[in-house]
């Protein structure tokens, strides 16, 4: 059977890596999450002291990117590849509300797409991957063989993401996590390099009811469509 490249991109909250994870599971293909990058760049900037919510060090992030590592290692006893930066675990903590205020901000700086889209199409030039995030594809494959664009009600995301930093242990608002969907959905829209849009050729899934079992068991089907063709 012929390996294709899945390219599934949309907004934040939606469940791209959920979904990305379950499709390369059940394919045997690599999976990467293009958003715990951006986060990573983020998490590395934060502790260089370069971004806060008081100040954005743009030209001395850009100075700092070198030294910013990013990778994968794949964790067998949870079954996905973690995201490090300078050979250090740092899964968890990207996955804060703090780097979620922030993420996009640092997203936007075309020096720092430059370096990580690289990387995106060096893992993925032998195909065989999914991979998600918000430019995969128009800017990352342009030319993959199966696109999804998912999409939910800013609600829906805002209490999916609420539950998952709730059950993290992180006290937080459901309003304070509202308002970053919202925040990010307008960054991420209106930035000036790789704006999130809707691929010409993507298929569009709205998630906001449905579980994720029915959802992945939809896409699967697209994705058989693809391979059989």
């Amino acid at each position: 059977m012929k390996d294709i490249t899945i390219a599934i991109d949309g907004f934040s909250s939606t469940g791209k890596s959920t979904i990305a994870k379950l499709l390369a599971k059940s394919l045997g293909y690599v999976y990467v999450d293009s958003g715990a990058m951006y986060r990573a760049i983020t998490y590395f900037a934060m502790k260089q002291g370069r971004i806060s919510t008081e100040h954005f060090d743009r030209d001395g992030l850009i100075s700092d990117l070198p030294n910013a590592n990013v990778s994968f290692k794949f964790n067998d006893d949870l079954g996905f590849a973690e995201v490090y930066l300078n050979n250090e675990n740092i899964e968890k903590n990207i996955r804060t509300l703090e780097v979620s205020n922030l993420v996009s901000t640092v997203a936007a700086v075309p020096e720092v797409r430059k370096q990580l889209v690289k990387i995106q199409k060096e893992i993925g030039k032998n195909k065989a991957v999914v991979m998600d995030g918000r430019d995969i594809g128009t800017v990352v494959f342009p030319d993959a063989e199966l696109k999804i664009f998912m999409n939910a009600s800013a609600q829906t995301r805002a209490m999916r993401r609420y539950n998952e930093i709730k059950n993290n242990g992180e006290a937080i608002t459901f309003d304070a996590i509202l308002e970053n969907v919202q925040k990010r959905d307008h960054l991420d829209s209106t930035r000036k390099d790789s704006p999130l849009v809707k691929a010409e050729d993507a298929i569009e899934v709205d998630n906001s009811n449905i579980s994720i079992e029915d959802q992945f068991q939809n896409i699967l089907k697209l994705v058989n469509a693809v391979l059989n063709a």
